[in-house]
């Protein structure tokens, strides 16, 4: 009989295949003596247990390379690190041979004193964590008990979904090159490092279904709906029918939308809307001029400093932003400087705060660390030759904070002029509008800057108090409160008073829900993912602007949600 479990859906998509349950191994060690002359030989076996797993990651480390996402390298440097603390290695060696213990009890002794430290954390980001030790002792144990790996079995016909307590990065590389169909996972949240995998490799996912491992067997027929988050176990031929019609219908929605890409960005009434793309890495602007970006609205520079041991220097940055710049011929590349802090840390620089999103983060950070941001600067300043950049300020609130980048700006360019380094003198210079206090007090940063772009997702969360990284609030993280659309319309309005232009580049600018809203609210410039820009682009061309904007007037008026949202869905009906 067919039944279904709900979870949080972290991937689009339609998949259908067969269940592969992944061992969790942690749960299945046992526990015996070693007699007295064996303790050595048992301590050999964890070494060289330690030193196979090193060998896997250094594999699944070259693999990534070779065209996994970004962030798959990072993850399993991360666990590489793990697996070299003498926190976690030194431990089990004492066990066994003070208590003459086999090496995989000794090793999930270990484990879980490291895990109840981990959850004394205060901070949610850190405390998360725990799971990239466990994910490594996992990898471990596997070893130790002769069944390394979890690459599933080929299949002639029908997908593998792979159903795992839960699954490590470094595992997912296995998964890619086996093809896999989807996964499911009983923990995991929308930041989880399996939700983003998931999405880098476009698999459907569902995570967060607590109790999937024990409810599922080899070979279960299963229906991953990852835009629902809904896992269907043993589906009848209906259901098999209406999945397989609905995935089909997804394919062929994706493959019109490809016919936009070069259809101008422009409304019903005549209005154009410029559509940029938020890139991480310099290898991601291959994807924004593939999606028909009109230019970089967002370079998260930070992602250069990460995963490294030591700062990237001038020339390594100049080298980056140069070649996002020469990518885009022509088009305008937006890059924000530095924004480290709250869930971004750098290696070795990290800091216990007692809410890092409210702590030392982006331009806070900057100011906090001089030379790192004149070297930033210069490098931007040295990038802008090769074609037009705009230098963004993450996080301001003061008026002294933009007043600190503009005169650092002004010493970067004295430092380059010495060396006889030429630069950009019209480059422009803009302000992340993310805080609430900075709305209040525009006018500061209206008279300093040269344009302005709203970061809404931590808009939201300071406007509503809430950590986005906490699941157990994570519900009341609500794009349409009535308090951060009246932040986002006199945002707009204010700028616009003055002939400032301003771009919103958080995660409203890539949900076509929103775009009409959007672009009612008066905004012309939308920055987001490039894999969204088609799917908003075809809301573009469907929207009458003047029409959408006395919506919004009504729309601004309600203080209900309820009515906000009845307003919402008539912005979003026919026109006319």
């Amino acid at each position: 009989m067919a039944f279904a479990l709900h979870g949080l859906p972290v991937s689009h998509g339609i998949a259908i295949g067969y269940a592969h349950l992944v061992s969790h191994a942690t749960l299945e060690v046992s526990h015996f003596l070693i007699p007295a002359k064996k303790v050595e030989a048992e301590v050999a076996r964890f070494d060289e247990a330690l030193a196979e797993v090193r060998g896997e990651l250094a594999g699944l480390k070259a693999a990534a390379a070779a065209g996994a996402p970004s962030e798959v390298g990072a993850f399993v440097d991360m666990h590489m690190m793990i697996l070299s603390d003498p926190m976690l290695t030194d431990g089990p060696r004492e066990l066994i041979r003070t208590r003459r213990c086999n090496a995989e009890w000794a090793l999930v002794q270990e484990m879980e004193s490291l895990v109840a430290q981990f959850d004394q954390i205060e901070d949610a980001y850190l405390r998360e964590r725990k799971q990239d030790v466990v994910q490594v002792v996992e990898r471990v144990i596997k070893v130790l008990m002769g069944h390394p790996g979890v690459t599933p079995p080929k299949r002639k016909e029908g997908g593998v979904i792979v159903v795992a307590h839960d699954l490590s990065p470094a595992d997912t590389i296995h998964f890619k090159q086996n093809q896999i169909a989807g996964f499911v996972t009983d923990l995991g949240g929308a930041t989880s490092h399996t939700a983003i995998v998931a999405r880098g490799m476009s698999i459907p996912a569902v995570v967060g279904l607590h109790h999937v491992r024990h409810l599922v067997r080899d070979d279960d027929l299963l229906i991953i709906d990852g835009t629902r988050g809904v896992v269907i176990i043993g589906p009848d031929e209906r259901m098999l029918d209406e999945y397989r019609l609905r995935k089909s219908e997804l394919e062929l929605e994706r493959f019109k939308l490809k016919r936009l890409k070069s259809a101008p960005s422009q409304t019903l009434d005549g209005e154009h809307v410029s559509l940029l793309a938020n890139i991480e890495l310099p290898e991601d602007v291959h994807q924004a001029r593939q999606a028909g970006a009109e230019g970089v609205g967002l370079f998260r520079t930070e992602f250069v400093f990460m995963n490294r041991d030591d700062m990237p220097t001038e020339d390594e940055q100049y080298e980056a932003y140069r070649s996002v710049v020469q990518a885009m011929k022509g088009r305008p590349v937006t890059i924000r400087t530095l924004d480290i802090g709250a869930d971004k840390t750098l290696r070795g620089a990290s800091r216990i705060e007692p809410n890092p999103a409210l702590g030392l983060r982006a331009i806070r950070y900057c100011m906090a660390e001089p030379k790192m941001f004149l070297c930033q600067l210069r490098a931007i300043l040295r990038a802008s030759v090769h074609g037009p950049i705009r230098l963004l300020l993450p996080m301001l609130a003061h008026a002294h904070e933009a007043d600190y980048a503009l005169t650092a700006l002004s010493q970067a360019k004295e430092q380059l002029r010495v060396k006889g380094h030429k630069w950009d003198p019209h480059l422009e210079v803009g302000g992340m509008i993310e805080i609430p206090a900075a709305v209040l007090a525009l006018n500061v940063f209206l008279k300093r800057l040269d344009f302005l772009s709203i970061g809404t997702n931590d808009l939201i969360q300071y406007t509503l108090a809430i950590d986005r990284a906490d699941e157990a609030v994570a519900h009341l993280y609500d794009p349409l409160h009535p308090a951060v659309l009246r932040l986002i319309a006199q945002t707009v309005s204010s700028a616009k008073r003055v002939g400032i232009p301003v771009s919103i580049c958080g995660e409203m600018a890539g949900e076509p829900v929103f775009t009409r809203m959007l672009l009612g609210l008066g905004l012309r410039q939308l920055s987001m993912q490039p894999a969204q820009i088609l799917e908003v682009k075809q809301e573009v061309l469907r929207c009458d602007v003047g029409d959408a904007a006395m919506k919004v007037v009504r729309m601004l008026r309600s203080d209900e949600p309820e009515r906000v949202r009845e307003c919402l869905e008539r912005i979003n009906g026919h026109s006319g």
